[in-house]
């Protein structure tokens, strides 16, 4: 393995990691998801670049938007439970009461 495909795949690791582990907060899990999905994407890229062929250039952009809608959705949820519940953590959200 690169040393580039292990900081890549690392990255990927940590953002996991950091999802499972600290739940606290709306926004820390919302964070965790965007360096994901950065890594996801720099590695994408770079695979692409490596492999020199037009078939998979669209890839890339394709998770971008993807990404871009993830982030705006979740944005949108944070804003909205921030407004009903007054705060962001992830303990007073429960999906079961209305």
């Amino acid at each position: 393995m690169t040393p580039v495909h292990f900081a890549f795949s690392s990255a990927f690791m940590l953002g996991l990691t950091g999802l499972a582990f600290h739940r606290t907060h709306l926004l820390s899990a919302l964070l965790c998801l965007e360096g994901m999905m950065l890594s996801l994407f720099i590695a994408l890229s770079l695979w692409t670049l490596q492999l020199d062929s037009t078939n998979f250039s669209g890839a890339p952009m394709l998770l971008l938007a993807f990404s871009a809608c993830e982030a705006s959705a979740g944005l949108a949820l944070l804003v909205a439970a921030a407004r009903t519940h007054g705060t962001d953590h992830l303990q007073n959200l429960n999906l079961l009461q209305c």
